[in-house]
């Protein structure tokens, strides 16, 4: 048996494991919470300025384009301020939009208004492609130099009815964005701030 022993004839170490406490050292601070009613002025505006986007940070505009839906107009896309638009189609026909709106939206609303217009652009467009007689039904004959001018009818109607959506839109931008709206939101949801108006 052949035995090897260190060359180098080294003592052997023994290994010892330190074991160090650490104590973290506890602190409690006491803040005093505000509702935004008892905030200083100064507080309210930071508060304000802090939660600018609070109602337009999500799909705000769901709601609106519910509504379009509701009276048979699909609006797809939208931009506000100096380039102001919407664009969409009518998911049936214009006639059916029309008549929606008039059940659905009140006398003050533009839509409304375009819509009166537009219902009775057509039943004239009607009268005067009739054999005179029977003023509410296109006379025989008549049909193409009909549907050439309801069509145009139409397109004028659909883009009339976007740009009304397209203010609804930008009112309720800019209605959100304000600091009415703001604050209606944070009194409803009874957000707490510290006294410098920082939401905790």
């Amino acid at each position: 048996m052949i035995i090897t022993k260190d060359p180098f004839n080294k003592p052997k170490k023994k290994l010892k494991t330190l074991t160090k406490l650490i104590f973290k050292i506890m602190k409690t601070k006491t803040i005093i919470l505000y509702q935004f009613s008892e905030l200083s002025e100064k507080a309210k505006q930071k508060a304000i300025e802090k939660l600018f986007d609070i109602n337009v940070d999500f799909d705000w505009w769901e709601g609106i384009y519910d509504d379009a839906e509701q009276i048979g107009l699909k609006l797809k896309y939208f931009d506000l301020n100096s380039n102001k638009h919407c664009i969409g189609e009518f998911i049936s026909s214009a006639l059916e939009c029309s008549e929606l709106i008039m059940h659905n939206h009140g006398e003050t609303c533009d839509t409304y208004k375009t819509a009166s217009k537009y219902i009775k652009d057509y039943e004239d467009l009607v009268t005067k492609y009739s054999d005179g007689i029977n003023t509410a039904k296109v006379a025989e004959g008549n049909e193409s130099g009909f549907d050439y001018e309801a069509d145009n009818l139409e397109e004028e109607f659909l883009e009339s009815i976007l740009k009304d959506y397209a203010t609804i839109l930008q009112n309720e931008w800019d209605y959100l964005q304000s600091e009415k709206a703001i604050i209606e939101t944070i009194e409803a949801n009874e957000y707490w701030f510290d006294e410098n108006g920082n939401l905790e």
